[in-house]
């Protein structure tokens, strides 16, 4: 269709921009149906999309947030190759971090480690083929309070955090300790 409005100039603006969110990632892999069985299990996550070579899940309304590439013959990474170190994702609080650590444990899936950063306390998990994600949540009221934090005597000392006792902190939090106190890195 051939308007005026289609005529008119559009000049795109030369600031940088970013992105409006991180919509997926996809993995090769030569044990799909175990990745598979084992993002949705950790992500609450279904299929939305499954043939032989490929499939799609989401946890939420985007199409998908992760797809999986069967390629058989593939081979771990050593731990000394480069590449990405994990992916995480961010509950909205304490108390759904701590039931999808209850939830998972049950079904066999603990992590690998636990710690607390400081802007977040997180629990660190391993799938199938040894690809760490990492469920997280954060530990300020705000975003502007968590980047203060990154310019903190504690952090500049320790950048990397503290672990603890995932099962302590489950018991402690329905103790009623409050959940300012178990996010405050010791």
């Amino acid at each position: 269709m051939d308007t005026n409005a289609d005529r008119l100039r559009r000049p795109l603006d030369s600031k940088p921009v970013a992105p409006s969110l991180f919509a997926h990632f996809v993995l090769r892999t030569a044990n799909k149906k175990a990745l598979v069985d084992w993002y949705c299990t950790v992500l609450a996550a279904h299929k939305v999309f499954e043939n032989d070579y490929i499939s799609f899940v989401t946890y939420d309304d985007e199409h998908h947030r992760v797809a999986f590439v069967e390629m058989p013959g593939l081979r771990k990474a050593p731990d000394d190759a480069w590449g990405l170190a994990h992916v995480a994702y961010t509950f909205a609080d304490l108390g759904q971090l701590l039931a999808t650590y209850r939830r998972l444990k049950a079904e066999g899936i603990v992590p690998v480690r636990t710690i607390n950063h400081g802007p977040t306390v997180s629990m660190y998990y391993k799938d199938p083929d040894g690809n760490q994600v990492e469920l997280q949540v954060d530990a300020f009221h705000t975003k502007r309070e968590a980047v203060g934090y990154f310019h903190s005597a504690p952090f500049a000392d320790n950048p990397i955090g503290v672990l603890f006792d995932a099962d302590r902190m489950l018991a402690d939090f329905e103790a009623g300790v409050p959940e300012d106190d178990l996010l405050r890195r010791p």
